[in-house]
């Protein structure tokens, strides 16, 4: 037997760090959502990633948006204005107050800042805090700017159990899970096969929270119960980076293809052969 699923809602992100879209349908390659984390900006100075897990520097990418895919993709800032990413340094590095560029392809050894997000909760935004660099996209090949797989999935049981809208987690697919289904399930997802319409993942590592899912949002307030709830309820060891709060799981694609919303998620019982 298999547990089964369903997808309720899809979401994909071109620009990292920007708010980004909701989506009836995408494609997968072997390397993710094609689209997703396409662009990223880069801080002119020192070549770093720009992401809002450093809040006192970027936080502010949380109130642009971004949408569509390639050259297509545009950027609408906190004023109402929307300009082709391509077109974008100009005025979010006037927006953030450091000069950045905006680029459609990861460097080799691509680094974000990432302080302890509960440091950052008792200390505040502008704090300056220790910010150890997290080499990105570990778990995936190609040259988007992933965190480290290529899809990040989360169950509604988790965000029902913690209060928490699912856009604060900045999830790829949001599965609807049957009632009943204990909160943080995701972890029982570990390398066991999960099919999708016709995508086949599997489950690599549990996502560990930062501090961005308390952020403002746009027009949302703060949230830090975003992250000390998984704090609190779901320490987890992480291979490779320690025991952290974490809150849904990151995957890599065995078989790409078209997911879509309503369609059926299947996760088999027993753990795949890596």
């Amino acid at each position: 037997m298999t547990d089964v699923a369903s997808v309720a809602a899809l979401y994909r992100y071109p620009v990292k760090s920007m708010l980004g879209e909701e989506l009836a349908a995408f494609e997968c390659d072997g390397d993710g959502v094609i689209g997703d984390r396409e662009f990223a900006l880069l801080d002119a100075g020192d070549g770093r990633v720009a992401t809002a897990k450093q809040p006192r520097h970027w936080r502010a990418l949380l109130r642009c948006r971004s949408a569509g895919s390639g050259h297509s993709v545009r950027v609408t800032l906190p004023d109402g204005r929307t300009v082709p990413a391509g077109a974008a340094a100009g005025p979010l590095s006037e927006l953030l107050g450091r000069q950045v560029v905006v680029s459609g392809a990861r460097p080799d050894g691509a680094v974000v800042e990432r302080p302890d997000p509960e440091d950052i909760l008792v200390r505040g935004l502008d704090a300056e805090i220790d910010a150890p660099l997290l080499e990105i996209a570990q778990g995936t090949g190609g040259g988007r700017f992933v965190d480290h797989s290529p899809v990040h999935l989360i169950s509604t049981a988790t965000l029902d159990a913690l209060g928490v809208d699912a856009l604060r987690y900045r999830p790829n697919i949001v599965v609807a899970t049957p009632p009943g289904t204990p909160a943080f399930v995701e972890n029982d997802w570990l390398g066991r096969a999960v099919t999708i319409g016709g995508v086949r993942l599997v489950p690599t590592l549990p996502t560990p929270r930062c501090v961005v899912p308390t952020l403002e949002h746009g027009d949302i307030p703060r949230a830090p119960e975003a992250l000390r709830g998984p704090a609190q309820r779901n320490r987890v060891a992480v291979e490779g980076f320690g025991v952290l709060p974490c809150a849904g799981c990151y995957a890599r694609i065995e078989v790409p293809g078209t997911v879509r919303r309503g369609d059926t998620v299947r996760i088999e019982p027993e753990v795949t052969a890596h």
